[in-house]
This record gives structure tokens, C-alpha cells and sequence, in this order.
């Protein structure tokens, strides 16, 4: 993985790229001999929904670290609870870890591999006395833990013999029991002030088909008994988790050093916010199952495979997530940075191309009938090496409406009547008549061109502030053009008033979807394919687009609204080398 140097960091980070505090402690445990001097880390995902960003920085920190030190990192699936993971999600999240650029090679694990091992540690733990079979409900079980102030109560169960205790576990794995009859809890402190070591329940009776197992199974394990053991028989030596998970390392240590098993350790780091998003899988679900959106992979997703659909290059989320960096303190990232990381990539690899997005007919009156010329443009500006792209030029073209004022302001270098603007690399015009309806609304212009002006220059060098994207109306393909914008309204869509939910807060223009016309070699673009709309913004063709109705979606605006952004938040921002929207946008 490489990574685009940066001159600055998104305030809360405190730390430059590729410096943090789990790399010192790395280097710490190898100057010390610790674990031989061996680095082994996983991804370990619950295939109960697909991934996004925060899912994203896991990925880049824990495979990021194996490369970087030599180390090897696994992929692990936590396939411990049937009623709500499937093969989709398992397929999607191979998938996406695959299209960010890593590879786990032949360490493809799951927690239902180490099934049996579980079973049998936990029979091990009822051997020792460790744990016992609880027969309370679960509301029962809920009251008697108690609080933060109130120390729980033992279970009328909680001395049930070793004897009675291995049998109760045998017949439950035999399926003689109904869901929530017993469950198998360990046995530690009812007093203890972290509540997580309550007599944590390791096992529940769950008579579900498993994506993986079938029906082989209808006792699972929970998942602080199966992540420290899976580790542990992985022998990863950093087991690396978000901040919520910090009170469970007392229990995930207490697991391994009660079974005598291979000291894995456990760090935690903060978790990923971004604004105007969500990135909790529950309300990602919501969106979907409620149809707030169109699926998992609708654009205006943060799910890795929404990124992928909308455009954006999985180098800019490497490079994101080296920058917003890796800390332990909680801080929320703009949206806007992920977007200056995706330009920073599509200036360099998109080529150009000319499209229209609000269609004004131009007739340009001393232009002969039925001729065609034929302009060749760069497809990149800057380096006029890579090649030129075809683009025919006709009687009528058409240019964007918002390119044409006939009040116009003194500011508005654009099309105006009476004033003359560029054509990008064709001719100078000027714009002489305008064709209205019995409404007033413009229907098209008439302008004049001058011949001495081709490619876009003056022999006499008359200079002309405006320059306007166009293409031919005879060649020019129609094209559904999908914008996105921010899901949510506000920053924080957690944050509503009281008897109102995040759903109360999505954007209704997340989505517009205008009829383009477009530059004709565009319509034979693959799926996937990204490309500059000079002026416009980067898009990418939709998986719906056929050569016949091509879909476009726009992957960022050209102009960068990071400059805006960075004016209302942390001074950290303001070294930050923002890309020049002129320049950018190849006008």
C-alpha cells in the first residue's frame, strides 16, 4: 500500500502518517523480544451486513501494519450468530477488502472453523468449576447483574454441581431444549466493578440454520469467548479493536489465561465518526430494509461497496485513512476530506471528456449546414503526451444553461448578449439573438463564430474571459446523469430533538437525476470507468448504463468545497494544499 505524502492532518489526530501509538508499541514489543519478535494481526468481521469506512480504517491498520513489519495478517470471519448473517455478506466483505488492495492469501478463517474447540474449552471451563449452566431468563439475568452503583446478585444456579453442569451443557447441544432456557455462563464475580465480568453469558441455546454449518449447531458461542480464543488459536499477537470493546479485556484476558492459551493482547483505538453519515450497521440496515435507499451499494452509502458504485477510488481511502490517522481519542472527520482525497487521485488518472448537464441550444448562424469539423482535445491537460480524444463540432451544439446571463452581473464572464467567450479548443462566438416562448423562458441562442478563432485562440490575440464546455447537438448521446449529494442535512445525524430518529433528517435531494448530453465516444465506456466532466466534475458509468442508455454517477463536484470546509473548522486544516479548481477542471 502506498500512500500520497500530505502536508496536513484532520484536527484530533495528533499524529503524522503512518505514526501512531499501536506502531511505537510494535516496535516497543520487538526491542523487547516479545512474541519472538513475530507480528501476526486479523480483520475480523461479523458477516451480518457489508462494510463501510470505519470498517475500512481496520482494514488499512491491520493489514497496513502486517506489510509494513513484515507480518502476516488473516482474514476471520465472527460467523457466530445464524439469525442474522449469510454467504452475501461473506462474499461482499471478501470482495471489499479485495478492492481496497490486500490480500489475506490462503488465511481465510471463520469461528465456526474452531466450533468443536469452543465446545470443548467451554466444557473445560465447567471441569474447573468456571462455569455453570443459568437458568434464569433473560430478564432475569438482566436485573440480577446489576448496575454501576449495585453489585449483581448470584444466580439461584450459580452452584449447580460440575456433574449436573457438563450435563445440562451436553443436553443442550443436543437440542433438548427451546431458545432461552438455559445459557452457559462463566463463573467469575457478581461484585466486580466492571460489569462485563459478571458472570458473562459464554454460550446461548439458538435453533437457527447457520450459513456455514447448517444444521449441525444450535448452541452458539458469544462473542467474547470465541474473538479471544479464535485469536489466540490464530496466534495473532495484536488483537486491535475500537474503544467500546476496552471493558471487555478483562474477560477476553481472564479467557485465555484461565484455558492456559497463547497470549494474544488486546488494544484498542477510536473508532471512525464522519459527518452527514451514519456507520452504524443497524441503522445501514434500516436504510436499506425500509428502502430509504435503493441497497447496500446506492452511492449515497458509506458502505465500501456504495464508494466503489459511486466512483471512488480505493487509493483515496487508503490515503484517508493514513491521514485521519490512528488515535485514542474519539473526533469526527469531515466528509469533505474523504472527497479532496478522491480528487486528489481523479485529477491524475480520469481522463477528459465534455458533457452537458443542463442543456441550452446554441445555432451558430455563419456556420455552414451539415458540415462537421473534428477537434482533438487532450485527455489530460497537463500532460498533452498521454493523447487526445475526438470531439465533432456542428452548426448547433449545446453548452450549459447556467453558462448563458441575459441580465448578466458585472462579475459573470460567461455568455451574455452582445459579449463573445471561448469554446473550449474550437472558436470564439458571440451570442447575437435569443429565442424565447410565449412565457419568456430562453429556448436557444444564435451566435456568430469567428473562423480565424479555431482551436481557441485569436490571431489578432484578443483576449476573452469566458471559456465554455460544449458538444455537437447532432452527435451528442443523451445520458442519465445521477447527483448525489450528503444523505443526512445536518453533521450530525445522531443528534435530533426529542421523538425524532436520524430518519428525520435525510436529505430528500440526496439524489437528482438529470438527462445529459454528452461527448459520443463516453456511451461505450465499461462499468466502472472514470472520467472528468470538464468544468463539471469527476464521474463514473454506473453498473445500469448500457451503450444504448448510459448511466453516469457523479463521483465529486469539481469544485472543492474543502476550501469552504477547512474556513469553519480546526486550524489544522489550513496548510492542507488544496487543489486549484481552474486548473483542475482543464478550462
Amino acid at each position: 500500500m502506498t500512500n500520497t505524502p500530505h502536508p496536513a492532518l484532520p484536527p484530533g489526530t495528533g499524529e503524522a502518517p503512518g505514526k501512531n501509538f499501536i506502531r511505537a508499541k510494535i516496535l516497543q514489543d520487538r526491542s523487547a523480544g516479545r512474541f519472538s519478535g513475530s507480528l501476526q494481526t486479523r480483520f475480523p468481521p461479523e458477516p451480518n451486513g457489508y462494510l463501510h469506512l470505519g470498517h475500512a480504517k481496520s482494514i488499512c491498520l491491520n493489514f497496513g501494519l502486517a506489510e509494513e513489519f513484515g507480518g502476516r495478517c488473516n482474514l476471520r470471519f465472527d460467523d457466530t450468530n445464524p439469525l442474522k448473517e449469510s454467504r452475501e455478506y461473506v462474499d461482499a466483505i471478501r470482495a471489499d477488502v479485495r478492492w481496497l488492495g490486500f490480500d489475506w492469501e490462503d488465511r481465510e478463517y471463520y469461528a465456526s472453523d474452531y466450533f468443536e474447540q469452543l465446545y470443548a474449552f467451554a466444557e473445560k471451563l465447567i471441569l474447573m468449576d468456571k462455569a455453570y449452566v443459568d437458568s434464569q431468563s433473560a430478564e432475569e439475568i438482566r436485573e440480577n447483574r446489576g448496575t454501576l452503583t449495585r453489585p449483581g446478585a448470584g444466580s439461584p444456579y450459580r452452584d449447580r454441581s460440575v456433574t449436573e453442569n457438563l450435563d445440562l451443557f451436553r443436553r443442550m447441544r443436543a437440542g433438548e431444549f427451546p431458545d432461552g432456557a438455559h445459557v452457559l455462563r462463566a463463573k467469575i464475580d457478581m461484585a466486580s466493578p466492571n460489569i462485563i465480568m459478571r458472570d458473562p453469558t459464554l454460550y446461548r441455546i439458538r435453533h437457527a440454520e447457520h450459513h456455514r454449518t447448517q444444521n449441525r449447531w444450535c448452541i452458539y458461542p458469544m462473542y467474547d469467548f470465541t474473538h479471544c480464543i479464535s485469536d489466540a488459536l490464530e496466534k495473532v499477537t495484536h488483537s486491535l479493536c475500537t474503544l467500546e470493546f476496552v471493558n471487555n479485556r478483562e474477560l477476553y484476558n481472564w479467557t485465555l489465561e484461565t484455558l492456559n492459551l497463547f497470549r494474544s493482547e488486546q488494544t484498542e483505538f477510536a473508532r471512525l465518526s464522519i459527518s452527514r453519515t451514519v456507520l452504524s450497521k443497524r441503522k445501514l440496515i434500516q436504510l436499506v430494509n425500509e428502502g430509504h435507499v435503493s441497497g447496500w451499494d446506492d452511492p449515497r452509502m458509506p458502505t465500501l461497496s456504495g464508494l466503489r458504485r459511486r466512483g471512488i477510488p480505493p487509493e483515496a481511502i487508503r490515503n484517508f485513512c493514513a491521514r485521519i490517522g490512528i488515535s485514542r481519542a474519539d473526533n469526527v472527520v469531515e466528509y469533505g476530506f474523504l472527497e479532496f482525497c478522491a480528487r486528489e487521485i481523479l485529477n491524475r488518472t480520469a481522463k477528459r471528456a465534455m458533457a452537458v448537464l443542463d442543456p441550452l441550444k446554441i445555432i451558430v448562424e455563419n456556420y455552414p449546414h451539415n458540415r462537421t469539423e473534428w477537434f482533438h482535445l487532450p485527455l489530460f491537460p497537463d500532460d498533452p503526451e498521454k493523447g487526445t480524444r475526438p470531439l465533432p463540432f456542428s452548426r448547433e451544439i449545446w453548452i450549459e444553461r447556467s453558462d448563458f446571463r441575459e441580465d448578466a452581473p458585472g462579475k459573470f464572464h460567461r455568455l451574455t448578449p452582445g459579449r463573445e467567450v471561448r469554446l473550449r479548443c474550437a472558436y470564439y462566438i458571440t451570442c447575437t439573438a435569443i429565442h424565447k416562448d410565449e412565457s419568456g423562458n430562453i429556448l436557444s441562442l444564435v451566435c456568430s463564430y469567428d473562423p480565424r478563432t479555431r482551436g481557441g485562440g485569436s490571431p489578432d490575440n484578443r483576449k476573452v474571459k469566458g471559456t465554455l464546455h460544449w458538444v455537437s447537438a447532432a452527435h451528442a448521446v443523451p445520458a442519465a446523469i445521477r447527483l448525489y449529494d450528503d444523505l443526512f442535512l445536518q453533521d450530525d445525524p445522531e443528534t435530533v430533538p426529542e421523538g425524532k430518529t436520524f430518519l428525520d433528517v435525510i436529505n430528500p435531494d440526496s439524489l437528482r437525476t438529470v438527462t445529459a448530453r454528452m461527448d459520443p465516444s463516453l456511451a461505450a465506456l465499461p462499468p466502472g470507468e472514470r472520467v472528468q466532466f470538464e468544468r463539471l466534475g469527476y464521474f463514473c458509468v454506473d453498473p445500469d448504463s448500457t451503450p444504448c442508455q448510459p448511466v453516469f454517477n457523479r463521483i465529486v463536484a469539481i469544485k472543492d468545497t474543502w476550501a469552504k470546509l477547512e474556513k469553519r473548522i480546526s486550524p489544522s486544516y489550513k496548510n492542507i494544499s488544496l487543489p486549484a479548481g481552474p486548473s483542475h477542471s482543464s478550462s
